[in-house]
């Protein structure tokens, strides 16, 4: 029978929170308890953002917390072809458009939309869908536009993944979403509309490389912020448009501040190495976000 396979996979554009350790500690903890795998995965398709000092001390960050974890770490910049691979089968089946409209165009067009007195439907974030503009768009015309080096978006047409797949997407959640969600859930992709898949000088999307990444590492559990609650639906068509196998999700609480609100990187006085710097130890980080007992964490 093969182990369960966990994966904690930070993005390396700023320092570990308290929320990053919150989940880190739980991947860890599940891993052990279950007998299973635990992974390190470093998100930085974004080159533009994420530099290998961040990323260095973000695995200073989690060994300061006595994670371990296995070798190689995996670094999304270094598997571009993977996700080449698997935007050009989307390509080959015209479930994706290349989106050329400007933020400033797209402002406009929903501004115009809305001055008729209807709202315009945003997703589970709050964010404006993306109008049809450019998915009703001629083939001749965005070949055109393509090879005069215009720059744009890779976008799925949601509506005809959806009649792809031709079934209603469910997934497991041992977690629970923002709503209670928990056990089988009905996935809602329509929610968010044509969302990003690939953009020109970056052959992938969080959604898609996430997607790719966990079916080539075979993760079998993938626990993350209950922040990424809706978005799973994204990933699961995308699943079965790639034929990739569907692990179990587990959506955790978030650690928020003293606010109410989600921490961020800006925080920098939630980051785990200013703590530390403060002679904050592994127990007083664990204690901090609600985990008592935790054997396996170092004293300081």
């Amino acid at each position: 029978m093969n182990k369960p396979v966990f994966r904690f996979a930070p993005s390396s554009n700023g320092a570990l929170h308290l929320g990053h350790a919150y989940s880190a500690l739980l991947n860890y903890m599940l891993a052990r308890e279950s007998g299973g795998r635990f992974l390190v995965r470093i998100e930085d398709i974004d080159t533009t953002r994420c530099t290998p000092e961040l990323e260095a001390g973000i695995l200073r960050d989690l060994k300061w917390l006595g994670l371990a974890w296995e070798e190689p770490v995996r670094r999304q910049s270094d598997h571009f072809d993977d996700y080449r691979e698997a935007l050009e089968s989307l390509i080959e089946a015209g479930l994706v458009y290349p989106s050329f409209m400007t933020r400033g165009e797209v402002r406009a067009h929903i501004a115009e939309a809305e001055a008729g007195g209807e709202p315009w439907l945003r997703d589970p974030d709050g964010v404006p869908l993306f109008p049809p503009v450019d998915r009703e768009r001629p083939e001749a015309e965005r070949r055109r536009r393509m090879e005069d080096g215009e720059p744009f978006a890779w976008r799925l047409d949601m509506e005809a993944a959806l009649r792809h797949i031709g079934e209603t997407l469910h997934w497991e959640e041992e977690g629970e979403g923002p709503a209670g969600e928990t056990g089988t859930v009905t996935a809602n992709p329509r929610a968010w509309g044509d969302v990003v898949i690939a953009r020109k000088e970056i052959p992938a999307s969080y959604h898609l490389s996430v997607v790719v990444d966990d079916a080539l590492q075979g993760i079998t559990h993938v626990v993350r912020g209950r922040d990424l609650f809706y978005a799973t639906a994204v990933h699961r068509v995308l699943q079965e448009l790639l034929k990739l196998p569907v692990p179990q999700y587990h959506h955790h609480r978030l650690v928020l501040d003293e606010n109410g609100r989600k921490l961020s990187k800006s925080a920098n006085d939630t980051s785990l190495a200013s703590l530390r710097q403060a002679r904050a130890s592994p127990r007083d980080i664990a204690r901090m976000i609600g985990f008592e007992a935790l054997a396996f964490l170092p004293d300081g």
